[in-house]
């Protein structure tokens, strides 16, 4: 699929999928703005994709190599579309509730992880103004390291599809945020060693959802073979997260304050969805993005 027929596909799938969320008038009051919200989002989507996560080049590649796409572009000023992009956010959020919905068809299987956000460079945390009493820090496991910032715990269909997401301080532990991620009565979640609690599990099992995790300590596990196959499951959402780190930079999510960064989460989260849908229309896996972007 060749860029263009990649960007026209993503356009027509947001501006079928916002007129069937909001027929209506959007806004109400103000002008008509000359971008139309469907064009504005399938640019973010699309530059997101393509690693365009900064917003400065974003802009500038469109309106540089789309403008016949989008000709109202060039009279548009930046700080205009991206006020625009912003102010949009909870239209994202459930448009990705509502593709993430379809695209899980009911399966009562999900997946659970954590990644860490950088707030900032590590030698900077002393005296970084930004996210202050916000922010916090953590341990990354994976770079067997403190780090300061948050983490963006994922709750993901064995098909690894986004079901739904948290964005906490980094000192917050798994299992305190995984109650905050929209677990539906009469589902089975699968977890890694960081989730293994008795009470935790009793607690949800009374409200009518099943955690499954492999015993915290390694050495001591009980059960190889039953952590093995739960392993086995789980390893979907793990290509999630290393997609979500490579592909859309989220780890290095640089924004000034926090109603900014949730916003710039929303759309790499959204154009992960939006990708696997038109992933699995071109009839490839859902997570082969690869093949799609050849």
């Amino acid at each position: 699929m060749t860029p263009h027929d990649f960007l026209l596909h993503l356009f027509c799938l947001v501006d079928d999928e916002l007129r069937a969320l909001c027929p209506g008038r959007l806004r109400a009051r103000g002008p008509t703005p000359a971008l139309a919200d469907s064009e504005v989002i399938a640019i973010e989507l699309a530059g997101e994709f393509w690693g365009l996560d900064r917003d400065r080049a974003l802009f500038r590649h469109f309106r540089a190599h789309y403008h016949a796409e989008f000709p109202a572009l060039a009279r548009v000023h930046r700080t205009t579309f991206i006020r625009q992009a912003a102010n949009v956010w909870r239209l994202k959020q459930l448009l990705q509730q509502r593709l993430a919905a379809r695209l899980a068809g009911g399966d009562p299987v999900w997946l659970v992880d954590s990644l860490p956000i950088d707030a900032c460079q590590f030698a900077r945390a002393t005296f970084c103004a930004r996210f202050a009493g916000q922010a916090d820090y953590g341990y990354c496991h994976l770079r067997k390291r403190t780090f300061y910032g948050f983490r963006l715990h994922l709750r993901c269909s064995r098909d690894g599809v986004i079901l739904g997401y948290q964005l906490a301080p980094a000192r917050a532990g798994e299992k305190a945020v995984l109650p905050e991620l929209g677990l539906p009565a009469d589902s089975v979640g699968i977890g890694d060693r960081n989730y293994w609690s008795p009470e935790l599990r009793d607690r949800l099992a009374a409200a009518g959802v099943t955690l499954l995790a492999p015993y915290y300590q390694k050495r001591r596990d009980p059960d190889r073979a039953r952590s093995a196959r739960l392993s086995a499951v789980r390893y979907r959402i793990e290509t999630v997260n290393r997609q979500l780190a490579e592909r859309y930079a989220v780890k290095r999510t640089w924004a000034k304050d926090l109603w900014h960064l949730c916003h710039r989460l929303i759309r790499k989260i959204l154009s992960h969805t939006v990708a696997i849908l038109l992933n699995v229309r071109a009839g490839h896996q859902p997570l082969q993005f690869d093949a799609m972007a050849a």
